[in-house]
């Protein structure tokens, strides 16, 4: 019993310098990094949530941590899809077209640049603005017709590319509206002469294009034909230069 006591005793310094081992571990060793795994599943358990941003977060930390994991692939997608329904659209086509480029013959390509052109659509304001988006949201749309005409994306990209055409439509008979207003019928002219002739499908617009083509024209003539007659014969203000 004496024996078994010292022995005890004894090896009571190993078990606290083990156990002081664990506890160094537990509180100054830093913890174990997330699987790829974990992290895909947390980023899929976040987007049933709806809580985008920490989906965008985990998909990022996986792909830029796990290159080449069988989970990365997946994740690089759905972090584009996570962009686009927290309403992130340019991060979103940001990374839609980083996948395209990774993976150019993967299946879900149809499905990338229908979503390219989606977000691009979506990031619209107004036709006062630059249609930059606008012309790629139909660039990709029109991609998608062309190198994968019978999927599904494409059939959807119909109704998007009229979408595309009655913006582009509205923009130009916008700025067409505004050379009217200013005077530069010569300007307006050419806006309504190209919503006439390059958006001939956008039927709404036609009657009212042609008509301010026409009106535009006569204006612009008659300007023409009195900067000629003052070129020839000099403004009246120059036989009253005292007034």
């Amino acid at each position: 019993m004496r024996r078994t006591a010292i022995r005890f005793v004894l090896l009571l310094p190993v078990l606290f310098m083990l156990n002081g081992c664990g506890i160094i571990d537990y509180f100054y060793l830093p913890p174990p990094e997330d699987t790829a795994q974990e992290l895909f599943e947390a980023g899929n358990d976040a987007m049933r949530e709806k809580d985008y941003a920490s989906a965008t977060e985990y998909f990022t930390t996986l792909k830029d941590r796990y290159p080449f994991s069988p989970y990365t692939i997946e994740a690089e997608l759905s972090l584009g899809d996570a962009y686009f329904l927290d309403e992130e659209y340019m991060l979103a086509v940001d990374a839609y077209k980083e996948f395209e480029m990774l993976h150019p013959r993967h299946e879900a390509i149809p499905y990338v640049l229908f979503q390219i052109g989606n977000a691009n659509l979506n990031s619209f304001i107004s036709i006062d603005r630059p249609q930059t988006n606008i012309a790629e949201a139909y660039q990709y749309f029109m991609r998608l017709q062309e190198a994968h005409p019978g999927t599904e994306y494409a059939a959807k990209a119909l109704e998007y590319l009229h979408i595309c055409r009655k913006y582009m439509a509205e923009h130009e008979i916008y700025v067409a509206d505004f050379y009217w207003r200013t005077g530069r019928y010569t300007s307006a002219f050419q806006r309504y002469k190209t919503v006439v002739e390059q958006y001939a499908d956008v039927e709404e617009y036609q009657e009212y294009a042609r008509e301010r083509a026409r009106l535009s024209y006569l204006k612009s003539q008659e300007q023409l034909t009195e900067s000629e007659r003052e070129r020839r014969e000099g403004s009246w203000k120059d036989y009253f230069k005292w007034l």
